[in-house]
């Protein structure tokens, strides 16, 4: 049971399969698609949450993030600020406190996400802080997934330029897949009986 292990190692990791998320993505472009989305997320009890931020290659600069994903179990949603600026429907989604929003440093994505545009964030989960409470010694999101979903993830594209209009489809297949695992881990976390007290 991935409770009795705090961590996996490297070798141990990269042994396992290499999982993409392969289901329905939605890029979000028109108010249709935005509205549609955002029923769809405000009807859920929990969301994976992720953000993607273009690299700096200055010292001493750094960027805003240009991309929020939003995952169910059968779809994620991306909200790029190149294809349309954030809506105060996003922000009220990001606000709702009955619809938990779970990842991985995700406390530290809601504060740059607020100098992109206004916001109290609610019901934020950060899996990283549920670990360190439950004495894990994985924190990550790569190092959570493959001790409690037996997944290996990549994180190549982690530093690929997000800030461009024209996602590549590796792009889109690896941040939607950020938002996916960060769904799962939170239901399977919850369902090891970890404690979530202070989240």
């Amino acid at each position: 049971m991935a409770k009795a292990r705090a961590r996996l190692s490297r070798e141990e990791i990269n042994a396992l399969p290499l999982f993409r998320y392969e289901g329905k993505v939605s890029l979000i472009h028109t108010d249709q698609e935005l509205n549609r989305a955002l029923e769809r997320l405000n009807s859920s009890a929990e969301l994976g949450f992720d953000t993607e931020t273009p690299p700096s290659f200055r010292k001493g600069q750094s960027n805003n993030p240009s991309l929020i994903q939003l995952a169910l179990e059968d779809e994620v949603f991306l909200f790029h600020f190149k294809w349309r600026p954030p809506d105060p429907e996003l922000a009220a989604l990001l606000e709702n406190r009955a619809v938990v929003k779970a990842g991985v440093a995700v406390h530290d994505d809601m504060r740059f996400l607020q100098s992109v545009f206004p916001f109290s964030p609610g019901a934020v989960v950060d899996l990283g802080d549920v670990a360190r409470r439950n004495n894990i010694e994985a924190h990550g999101l790569r190092g959570l997934a493959a001790l409690f979903l037996g997944l290996r993830i990549s994180k190549i594209e982690h530093c690929s330029d997000w800030g461009r209009r024209g996602l590549s489809i590796k792009q889109i297949r690896y941040a939607a897949t950020d938002a996916w695992i960060s769904r799962a881990l939170y239901c399977k976390m919850r369902e090891a009986g970890l404690d979530f007290s202070s989240e």
